[in-house]
This record gives C-alpha cells, structure tokens and sequence, in this order.
C-alpha cells in the first residue's frame, strides 16, 4: 500500500523528531488513511482515503 490519498494525494512528509536534550532525529509523518468503499462511475469500489477527506465528504464528488 502506497501512504497516498487517492482524493487529494496527501503524502507522507519528513521531518525531525527532537529530544528532551535538543537532539534531533529523522522520522516520517504519514496521513491517516482509511480503506473506504463507495460507488464511482456505478461501481463499488474500495480506496485509501484521509480522514479529512472522509470528513469533508470529499467521496460524493466522484473524483
């Protein structure tokens, strides 16, 4: 499974974690996806989608 909403293509970013003590280290923040099912073009299909996508009701617009 590829990290990749398949609505707004929201990806994983890269950043730093920093410690108590200022040391940083690299770490990835990846998008909360859902594996949802809903219809596009008459089918049913299953998608991995962002909560804020899914929040937004982003699926009824059929992209």
């Amino acid at each position: 499974m590829s990290y990749k909403c398949t609505i707004c293509t929201k990806r994983p970013l890269h950043g730093n974690s920093v410690s108590h003590s200022n040391a940083a280290t690299k770490r990835v923040f990846k998008p909360n996806l859902k594996r949802v099912r809903f219809m596009f073009h008459g089918k049913k299909v299953h998608k991995y989608v962002c909560t804020s996508c899914i929040k937004h009701g982003l699926l009824l617009s059929n992209k």
